[in-house]
């Protein structure tokens, strides 16, 4: 089976739209070149990617290819636009005229902006992992495409729904990478913090000949007097610049030989 160059490109940003566990990974950036392999492949004048909560745009990003206008009408949509209605559905917006759109007072601010840019034609499609939606992408056309084939949608459609599939993929597993790495550091900072509280019990119970509940009781109490972090008070026992006698004065009712102490 031979591959036609279109479809070698497809699979190649795919790939590059889903692999996003590194430690650099920068969403703007990731979004950015999701919107470029869109220009490329569906011959469009441009493209962006809207990040929606809650009905609110809260990121946007688009292809280097007429950057600025891109950004201009994912902006223009703060009032209606192809982005806020394939979100809000779920499903994609279909190719569009936008002089048809702007005579029927369809997203009436977003289809003046784009009369002002010269753009004939757009659609848009969700940016989803699963069931959960994360925003759309939205494509820019120099001429409408043809009709959606009878129970079906156009190829570039579907081209541009396995594109922002793939970018939403990309997202949701960074974030699982990220939630991943934070745990991991929280749990080996807590392993190390514990380490080092029995390395100090074990030597304050060695160097005042007591027990190690004992010598806990020290840490314990000191800390709490001073405010300190637990893993704090360790760490000066160990590095040898704690304050010895205070730390006895904590634990006078249960260490040996202070005042009130066990004879």
């Amino acid at each position: 089976m031979q591959y036609t160059t279109r479809e070698i490109q497809l699979a190649a940003a795919l790939v590059e739209a889903a692999d996003t566990l590194v430690e650099d990974f920068d969403v703007t950036r990731h979004l950015e070149r999701t919107s470029d392999r869109c220009v490329e492949l569906l011959a469009a004048r441009t493209a962006g990617v809207m990040l929606i909560d809650g009905d609110r745009a809260v990121s946007l990003a688009a292809s280097s290819r007429n950057q600025r206008v891109a950004l201009d009408l994912l902006e223009a949509q703060h009032g209606g636009g192809p982005c806020l209605e394939s979100y809000g559905s779920g499903r994609p917006v279909p190719p569009v005229s936008i002089r048809t759109a702007h005579v029927g007072a369809r997203w009436p601010t977003f289809t003046e902006r784009a009369l002002r840019h010269d753009i004939v034609a757009t659609y848009a499609v969700p940016l989803r992992c699963r069931e959960t939606l994360l925003g759309a992408l939205n494509v820019f056309v120099p001429t409408l495409p043809a009709n959606d084939p009878p129970g079906g949608w156009a190829p570039e459609v579907l081209v541009a729904q396995a594109l922002a599939d793939a970018a939403a993929v990309g997202l949701h597993n960074h974030r699982a990478y990220s939630r991943s790495l934070t745990l991991s550091g929280q749990l080996q900072q807590a392993l190390s913090s514990r380490v080092r509280i029995e390395q100090a019990k074990g030597m304050l119970a060695e160097r005042w000949r007591v027990g190690a509940d004992q010598a806990f009781i020290a840490l314990r109490q000191y800390a709490r007097r001073h405010r300190l972090p637990l893993d704090r008070v360790a760490s000066a026992v160990i590095e040898r610049v704690a304050d010895d006698d205070a730390l006895r004065r904590e634990a006078e009712g249960s260490l040996p030989g202070s005042p009130g102490g066990t004879p």
